[in-house]
């Protein structure tokens, strides 16, 4: 009776043959443990076994165990391997113990002898550091994976590390548990350790730091065929991976199997023992732990005393280091309840903190163990999905029908895709697949489930369902619900048994014969290598299914066959377009037949092939193993020949590049929905920073122009082709990396294929389809539907990216620069792209260190002027900046630029625009110093200026007419002509703080009775109220009624009525009377005027009647505020009454006037007690 072991994933075991008898030797043992496992079944029948068999954990053995603590001669010795080859018996030992549980060796042979089962223990501890890494650290990329990795065993003592870890390797990721577990092993903190059958235990010491002690930690590890089962650390460790403790013992068991004491399991040490030594041996363990165990000891005791007990009717009895049974599964220690609550942690931090990358890594942790064929990898990536269907915030998102984030999103596609890889395992069994397919479709139907295209409602179509958008209300409802799922749940009706299929990834040199390649076949070009005509992301994902799962070379065949098939679809749509071209051209019409787009598609097919094929020609550096977290290095790539190719001509590098651009280059109509265009953008940018890491040489460079070619030939199946869909998505972003590409190799081809991918046909009012110079080609098929484009800001970026490369390359060249110009203004229609297009090439053309580049000035200016064109009618938050700017370019190519701005400027700018900063900029002393003028020139450009400022001032006298009087200061006519459009317009369209401005700068510039006269047609359009003592007005009535009396007393005597008229305020009226009263501020310098120096009356004219609209206005004022006072405003009031008084006396019956006023409110408001005791406190 054997420990039941966790896991439900194991492969099953061939069914067992008869056991055969006992062999006379141990070679011949050893070679029936061979057959036994290599699986040959051809070995004689066991005599029948006696009726009352043996405990099968109660092994008897002939001879005692040999002494010393090493497991016996054989490969653990160090060196051993120069001295001679492995024996048969730890040949079949090594194969046995990797494969077969224990149990099934002891049922298939009676009588197993010692040294076999030392060297079956010895051997079933796992080989391969790589394994102990997957399970202590998120990251561990080897060298070449290019299958499961088993390792060797290591010449005792020669500390190196047989799955390919160093113990240097990289300084990244010391805090990580294998690097500290290495840290401990070689720093010596493992000791006491001891192999009991299949249980090790040790202990490590943790060495004192500034925080902690030092402590030493119990580790107890059990292990079966090649995998550790259970760990227990004594450090408490609660974590998915395996503590650096663990790490530690199991690293000094591989790396120092010599120096491990193995001893058989305990079972069989017991069964030598006789009655005494049994006795003393279970008294001696209750005495050493008799405060941990005697309870269960007695309890023991007690049921195998009693005959009727459960435990008296077992045979035998449990052995904690005696293996693995049959039933037991065979799979990797895996905490699942940790595994659990770190998904649900992450998850509930929303992708903060780091908690993406953690997901993240998680999944590359799934990949990983796939790889390896480590059937963990589908029970990890289980638990992972039922955390993610019991995420609270999908019922949340649902409800209020929002989307999820991205980040979160592309959490929910990697894991569908982790599925389809799952489910598409070649060597899956059936049963497995029915379960999966079971448990995925239950996740599928649940309501909270993702959807595909990232939306929670059926309004939108699928990608993969993609139909003319004129029938999208028709048939949105009828669509099928494809969610995250859908995919993996199709990809379990695919199978493996084709032969052709089978054919292809099984050898490198599968071709058709030479006398069968005439003519056409679905099966074999014409040069006679196979072809795999499938839908392609479903063919790719064969591929990823076959290199995720630790089939590489597989891998590589079927993705070498995909992109020969691709290449002979490539060439037949060249053809048919070619057939097609002349009709397609005249009648301006495409559809386009790729309904599914490679790029952004929820496999990633590109992506796919791309990283499987670059994989195997990637250089890696000295040290084999990553379990860092830092920056990974850009990847150095190499030429690898394909295996099989006929002429080797061909190249795994070259291939990849080249299916790249095959993928990218693909017209596709742009999905609906705002994640499918994200992820499309997101994945273009992805496949483009790939292949920018590809250092391009001879080989390369020729693939690239010759792909190249094919998708400017390629016609409407090509987004680089002539003819396009207005819908199809942008070539902007691979363009740009095409011209960068080609650049230094043909010029002509880069500035070709950039120039055709500037356009960008859903903003077209036509649909363009054609170079710049051809005439439109292409048309909707709902042109009069404007369609949702929600990434259509990121694409205009684009284009504007690929515009300025184009510009910086062009630099010097008039007629490229000229054809660039002409493409930016015919396919940009964003003025703001358009501006940074203009300030891009302002600033090349301007470096500081070298002369300005005149032609991609005049450029840049060209295109601030389309700029100033485009915003001149609309709302830009930025126009100012661009005025400033255009003005600042100008001034950079020279006076004719300038003066061309200055007499078109009624095309270019505002009135306001081209007074208040056009003509003062370029009449600045800096302008003028920047262009060295001399004095005719600057008689050229301030002429202009002056027209120019007429000109505005006529149109908008409301707000050009100071900046034309001062434009025109230095030109007596000039200011004249600007002055009388100046009185001219105050009578009708000019507001009183516009006069009162113009007059203040008329007083200022030494014209005081024409500052004068502006006042006064100012101040008859001013309105003050009885309560406007702020209104912003007041200052300029009093300066104009101060302007007045400094003129004299004509001129006050003129302006009087007009201040009595306009203001109604008490308070701003007592003011200027006060200040009126006061002698007179001097004539302004106006010869012929005297001052007399007295003060003026207020009984006469013209103050008299200032002062009686004062006294009125108080009065009128206080029975206006009495109307709604409150009583906090009692104390207020008394003051203004005080102000009334003081203006009362000016008059010379002014006392008994106020007396009377005071008398009539005791009166009117003698209800008001309160306030009318204060007015009599105060007043009498």
């Amino acid at each position: 009776m054997r420990r039941a072991r966790s896991g439900a994933d194991a492969r099953a075991a061939p069914p067992l043959p008869p056991p055969p008898p006992f062999p006379a030797s141990a070679p011949a043992l050893s070679v029936n443990l061979l057959a036994m496992a290599e699986g040959r079944g051809e070995i004689p029948p066991q005599p029948p076994r006696r009726s009352s068999p043996a405990p099968a954990s109660k092994r008897p053995c002939l001879r005692p165990p040999p002494r010393g603590p090493g497991p016996g001669p054989g490969p653990g010795f160090p060196n051993c391997r120069l001295r001679c080859p492995e024996s048969l018996l730890d040949c079949a030992a090594k194969a046995v113990a990797e494969k077969w549980a224990f149990e099934r060796v002891e049922e298939r042979f009676e009588r197993i002898p010692e040294p076999v089962q030392r060297r079956i223990v010895y051997w079933s501890f796992p080989r391969s550091e790589r394994e102990i890494c997957m399970y202590s650290s998120f990251q561990c990329r080897g060298a070449s994976e290019d299958g499961p990795v088993t390792g060797a065993s290591v010449p005792a003592g020669s500390g190196a590390a047989p799955g390919g870890v160093s113990a240097a390797a990289g300084a990244a990721g010391e805090g990580l548990p294998f690097r500290r577990g290495i840290r401990l092993l070689e720093t010596g903190c493992v000791e006491n350790v001891l192999q009991v059958g299949f249980h090790l235990s040790g202990t490590v010491t943790e060495p004192a730091s500034q925080a902690e002690p030092e402590t030493t930690h119990k580790v107890a590890i059990s292990f079966d065929r090649c995998k550790i089962t259970s760990v227990t650390c004594g450090c408490g460790n609660r974590d998915i991976f395996y503590c650096a403790h663990v790490v530690a013992l199991s690293l000094y068991r591989i790396r120092k199997p010599d120096q491990v004491k193995l001893r058989l399991p305990i079972s069989e040490t017991l069964f030598q023992m006789n009655r005494d030594q049994l006795q003393k041996f279970v008294q001696y363990l209750i005495t050493a732990h008799h405060t941990e165990v005697l309870p269960t000891a007695q309890k023991l005791a007690d049921e195998i005393l009693s005959s009727n007990s459960e435990i008296n009717q077992v045979h035998g009895a449990p052995d904690p280091t005696a293996g693995a049974s049959i039933d037991d599964d065979n799979c990797w220690h895996l905490d699942e309840e940790q595994v659990r609550e770190q998904v649900k942690q992450f998850l509930s931090q929303g992708g903060y903190y780091g908690s993406g990358k953690q997901l993240n890594s998680m999944f590359a942790k799934v990949r990983e163990m796939l790889r390896m064929r480590d059937s963990n990898g589908a029970r990890m990536l289980t638990l992972i999905t039922e955390q993610f269907m019991a995420d609270p915030r999908l019922s949340l998102w649902r409800q209020q029908g929002t989307g999820m984030t991205d980040k979160c999103r592309q959490l929910w596609d990697e894991l569908g895709a982790l599925w389809v890889c799952i489910v598409l395992n070649p060597h899956c069994k059936s049963e497995e697949k029915s379960g999966w397919l079971k448990q995925l479709k239950k996740w599928s139907d649940m309501d909270v489930c993702p959807l595909e295209d990232g939306n929670y409602g059926s309004e939108l179509p699928n990608i993969t369902n993609a139909l003319p958008q004129s029938g999208l209300n028709q048939d949105s409802l009828a669509r099928p619900r494809r969610t995250v799922f859908t995919r993996a749940v199709e990809a379990c009706q695919l199978h493996w048994q084709d032969s052709h299929l089978q054919r292809i990834i099984s050898s490198d040199f599968y071709m058709s014969p030479s006398y069968q390649r005439e003519g056409e076949s679905l099966l074999f070009n014409l040069q006679g290598l196979p072809l795999w005509l499938d839908h392609v992301p479903t063919a790719c994902a064969r591929v990823d299914a076959l290199r995720s799962h630790g089939y590489p070379r597989e891998a590589l065949r079927l993705a070498v066959a995909i992109i020969n098939t691709l290449r002979l679809q490539q060439q037949r749509q060249l053809d048919i377009y070619k057939h097609q071209k002349k009709e397609l051209l005249q009648r301006g019409v495409t559809t386009t037949t790729n309904l599914e787009g490679w790029v952004g598609h929820p496999l990633d097919p590109i992506g796919c092939l791309f990283g499987t094929l670059t994989e195997t020609c990637r250089v890696e550096d000295d040290s084999t193993m990553d379990t860092g977290d830092a920056e990974p290095k850009p990847p150095l790539y190499h030429h690898v020949p394909v295996w099989g190719c006929p002429d080797g001509s061909e190249s795994y590098l070259a291939l990849a590049l080249e299916v790249a651009l095959m993928g990218m280059g693909q017209q596709r109509i742009m999905p609906e929905g705002l994640y499918a265009q994200d992820k499309v953008c997101r994945n273009e940018e992805q496949i483009v920073a790939r292949l920018q890491e590809m250092e391009l040489d001879e080989l390369l460079v020729q693939t690239l122009r010759k792909q190249a070619l094919l998708l400017l030939e390629g016609g409407p199946f090509s987004g680089l082709g002539e003819v396009i869909h207005r819908e199809s998505v942008p070539m902007h972003t691979f363009a740009k990396y095409l011209f960068s590409a080609l650049l230094p190799y043909d010029t002509d081809l880069a500035y070709k294929i950039a120039l055709r991918a500037m356009r960008l046909p859903v903003l077209e009012s036509t649909a363009p389809a054609s170079d710049v110079g051809h005439p439109h080609h292409g048309i909707s098929i709902v042109p009069s539907r404007y369609p949702r484009w929600f990434t259509l800001g990121h694409l205009e970026s684009q284009q504007c990216e690929l515009a300025s490369t184009m510009l910086t390359a062009a630099k010097g060249d008039m007629l490229r620069l000229r054809t660039v110009l002409e493409a930016i203004q015919k396919h940009i229609h964003s003025s703001s792209l358009i501006f940074k297009l203009a300030q891009d090439a302002f600033k090349i053309a301007t470096p500081a260190e070298s002369p300005p580049d005149i032609t991609l000035l005049n450029v840049a200016l060209e295109l601030g002027l389309q700029v100033m064109r485009m915003t001149l009618s609309t709302l830009n938050w930025r126009r100012r900046e661009m005025v400033r700017w255009l003005v600042t370019c100008a001034t950079e190519v020279g006076l004719r630029a300038l003066v061309s701005i200055l007499q078109g400027w009624y095309t270019l700018f505002t009135p306001t625009e081209a007074t208040s900063i056009v003509a003062a900029t370029v009449m600045s002393h800096n302008t003028i110093l920047r262009l060295s003028l001399d004095y005719p020139q600057r008689e050229e450009l301030g002429s202009c200026a002056r027209t120019l400022a007429l000109q505005c001032a006529m149109k908008d006298p409301q707000n050009c007419a100071l900046s034309a009087l001062t434009l025109c200061e230095k030109d007596h006519i000039a200011f004249e002509t600007a002055y009388q459009i100046v009185i001219d317009a105050a009578s009708t369209g000019m507001s009183y703080s516009q006069l009162f401005t113009i007059a203040r700068y008329m007083e200022h510039r030494g014209y005081p009775l024409r500052a004068f006269k502006l006042a006064s047609l100012a101040m008859t359009h001013l309105n003050l109220a009885y309560n406007q003592d702020t209104h912003p007005a007041i200052n300029d009535v009093l300066w104009a009624c101060v302007l007045s009396h400094s003129l004299g007393k004509n001129e006050l005597a003129a302006i009087i009525p007009l201040v009595v008229k306009s203001v109604h305020c008490a308070t701003v009226l007592s003011d200027i009377l006060r200040r009126c009263t006061m002698t007179a501020p001097g004539l302004a310098g106006i010869p012929g005027r005297r001052n007399s120096g007295k003060l003026m009356c207020t009984d006469k004219a013209p103050l008299r009647q200032l002062l009686d609209a004062t006294i009125s206005a108080y009065i009128n004022t206080t029975h206006s505020r009495l109307t709604h006072i409150s009583p906090r405003h009692y104390g207020e009031f008394i003051e203004f009454l005080s102000k009334a008084r003081e203006t009362f006396l000016l008059a010379q019956d002014g006392h008994i006037q106020f007396a009377q006023f005071i008398d009539n409110l005791k009166q009117i408001y003698k209800g008001k007690k309160k306030l009318m005791m204060l007015v009599r406190e105060r007043f009498g």
